[in-house]
């Protein structure tokens, strides 16, 4: 029994290139609110970030200002990419302590910081690659963030898509990799194995993967752990593997109560998905059962459902979101099934492997 508890995913931060433009599209295409700033004018010399919130989901989307940082290091080798998947604790030092007397390494010690708006403690892991985990106990914090953090005013127009948190964090790793990052989470954190696939359940005519979700104790923290699995040609966990070199966050799950009116939202706004070809849609209902939604409507939108012994759920996927083939986002809806989407991954990854073609990287 753990000395802590994880409450939930407190915040994601992302090292982009440019946070300011980077800002721009997280609030005008996926429907965001710049909340909190870090800069100059904050006293932040080395460093900005945008804190970019939509229901219970914040992304930080942090910039250098000067050459030769950690940042600058980071955004040469992987591009624009998550650095740091933080957790709300009700204890950072107990979560530091029992992480770091587990075997973790330790990136920064609980620090305690503070202002006018009160205290907050936070403390640093490592986790797999250059990807880390931050503690944040914000207990006697009533900012609009963290200290250090100047409140931004608040747009009077409300452009969110219905985002309410998010439902998982994916993590991609070399081949041969995925069970000591498994085997890394039962041991620091105490969590356990929710649910798997491999490459058996999870094939097309030219690639493959593994996959193993590790949850907390309450299962409100879930993340998958994928690895390539060998086939004809390049699969796409490889493509990411390669381009943002080394393991590190594949996509982030966003879980809306109504996809079809969140992706009609970020369509319009300019989001790219992946395209589901009609013929997924033949037969459907025959294959997952009765669904409350409108199938012409799931079908134009290119949506994919998969179901359980509990329900159904409804997915879909960004094209990524950056340059490089890396960091994507999904879009989900669940209606009682804790699945994750097996049923779908086979059109998945053809419609990936359509995009991995267009790129030369098939």
């Amino acid at each position: 029994m753990n000395n802590y508890k994880i409450h939930a995913f407190d915040h994601c931060e992302l090292y982009v290139g440019n946070a300011k433009q980077a800002a721009h599209y997280y609030q005008y295409a996926l429907g965001f609110t710049p909340i909190s700033y870090s800069g100059l004018e904050t006293g932040s010399r080395k460093k900005v970030s945008y804190v970019m919130q939509q229901g219970k989901v914040r992304f930080v989307l942090s910039s250098p200002l000067i050459p030769g940082t950690e940042i600058g290091k980071h955004l040469d080798q992987h591009g624009d990419g998550v650095k740091d998947i933080s957790f709300t604790v009700d204890s950072a030092e107990e979560a530091w302590k029992e992480t770091t007397a587990n075997g973790a390494i330790s990136i920064s010690k609980p620090k305690l910081i503070e202002d006018k708006n009160g205290r907050a403690v936070i403390a640093t892991i490592k986790t797999y690659g250059d990807t880390t985990h931050t503690f944040i106990e914000r207990n006697n914090y009533k900012g609009s963030f963290l200290p250090g953090f100047k409140k931004l005013k608040k747009s009077k127009l409300d452009q969110s898509v219905g985002i309410i948190h998010i439902d998982h964090i994916v993590g991609n790793q070399p081949d041969g990799n995925m069970k000591s990052v498994c085997e890394f989470y039962e041991k620091i954190f105490g969590w356990h194995r929710f649910w798997s696939v491999d490459d058996k359940d999870i094939s097309t005519k030219y690639s493959s993967l593994k996959s193993i979700v590790m949850a907390n104790d309450n299962e409100i923290i879930k993340m998958p752990i994928n690895e390539p699995a060998s086939g004809l040609k390049k699969s796409q966990i490889q493509e990411y593997i390669d381009f943002y070199k080394g393991p590190g966050v594949q996509h982030i799950a966003l879980s809306t109560k109504d996809i079809i009116s969140t992706v009609k939202k970020l369509k319009l706004n300019g989001v790219e998905f992946l395209p589901t070809p009609k013929s997924y849609y033949k037969d459907l209902i025959n294959r997952v059962g009765e669904i409350k939604e409108d199938l012409k409507e799931i079908a134009e939108m290119g949506i994919l459902i998969d179901s359980d012994e509990k329900g159904y759920m409804l997915q879909i996927f960004t094209k990524p979101i950056q340059d490089r083939p890396t960091l994507f986002f999904e879009i989900i809806q669940r209606k009682g099934s804790n699945s994750f989407g097996k049923g779908n991954f086979k059109a998945l990854f053809e419609s990936i492997e359509r995009e991995q073609n267009q790129r030369g990287n098939l």
